[in-house]
């Protein structure tokens, strides 16, 4: 199937979309200083430039987007243009995303996952459940959590 916008304009199109400061990403941050969590944002430093990095729960929180990440969710659908580009551009992501996530473990990084799906679409959890599940986990002691759509 054709695209039904012109190259150029789907060029511009996908160059808009963010890798930082997205809206779960707003969301979640929002919610999480209304909580009383203070935390650093983007920190180079670290595997994966985690979207929330906490240093004082040793946590990290990564907002991931079901589309780019692969996510196994109604957000996502393999596009049918250029099939082969996209199969390796997710996948690639994929990797990337299982390599930062050994290295976050073995330097003794905690991690949650907050899936797209969670905080849009039909599968949307409530937001103050999201956020509520955030901070349940940073006042834990597990290793990792995973928040997807239900």
């Amino acid at each position: 199937m054709a695209d039904i916008v012109p190259a150029e304009v789907r060029s511009r199109m996908m160059a808009g979309i963010r890798s930082t400061n997205t809206r779960p990403e707003l969301l979640l941050r929002k919610g999480l200083h209304a909580q009383g969590f203070r935390f650093r944002l983007h920190d180079r430093s670290l595997p994966g430039k985690p979207d929330i990095v906490l240093p004082r729960y040793h946590a990290v929180i990564f907002a991931h987007g079901c589309f780019w990440h692969g996510h196994d969710c109604h957000l996502f659908k393999w596009p049918a243009t250029r099939p082969e580009f996209w199969r390796t551009k997710i996948g690639r992501n994929r990797e990337v995303d299982q390599r930062t996530d050994a290295a976050l473990a073995d330097a003794g990084w905690r991690q949650a996952i907050v899936w797209e799906c969670a905080l849009k679409g039909r599968t949307r959890l409530p937001l103050e459940e999201v956020i509520s599940a955030c901070a349940d986990w940073l006042r834990s002691d597990r290793q990792r959590i995973e928040i997807r759509g239900g």
